[in-house]
């Protein structure tokens, strides 16, 4: 059973820093393709970046140019450094993970994933 545990999340000013993490464990897989996303409250989840296993990000728009995603394979863990906060990324940040037996394409739509951490919150204050 794939396991993710996401930590990092906190509270910071607009214009701060934070950076996510996701560590990946119990699986059997070869691949283990993974994302972030983020859910507001009372707003539907939505996507905040992926990776390939080509080192090829997709990001969401709302978060080009300021939000890094990056993956140390041999950690198992995954990261988004989140740069430039603003009061609206505030929301629970999901890391999201699938299995594959080789090479990961970076994809941004929930029902691509079925592995999920507990989350992590981020709060972005004004």
């Amino acid at each position: 059973q794939v396991q993710l545990v996401e930590s990092g999340g906190g509270s910071v000013q607009a214009g701060g820093s934070l950076r996510l993490s996701c560590a990946a464990s119990g699986y059997s897989y070869n691949t283990l393709c993974m994302g972030w996303f983020r859910q507001a409250p009372g707003k539907e989840r939505e996507a905040v970046a992926a990776i390939g296993s080509a080192g090829n990000p997709v990001y969401a728009d709302s978060v080009k140019g300021r939000f890094t995603i990056s993956k140390d394979n041999a950690k198992n863990t995954l990261y988004l450094q989140m740069n430039s906060l603003k009061p609206e990324d505030t929301a629970m940040y999901y890391c999201a993970a699938r299995g594959s037996g080789g090479f990961c394409f970076a994809k941004i739509k929930i029902y691509d994933y079925n592995y999920w951490g507990q989350g992590t919150q981020v709060t972005v204050s004004s």
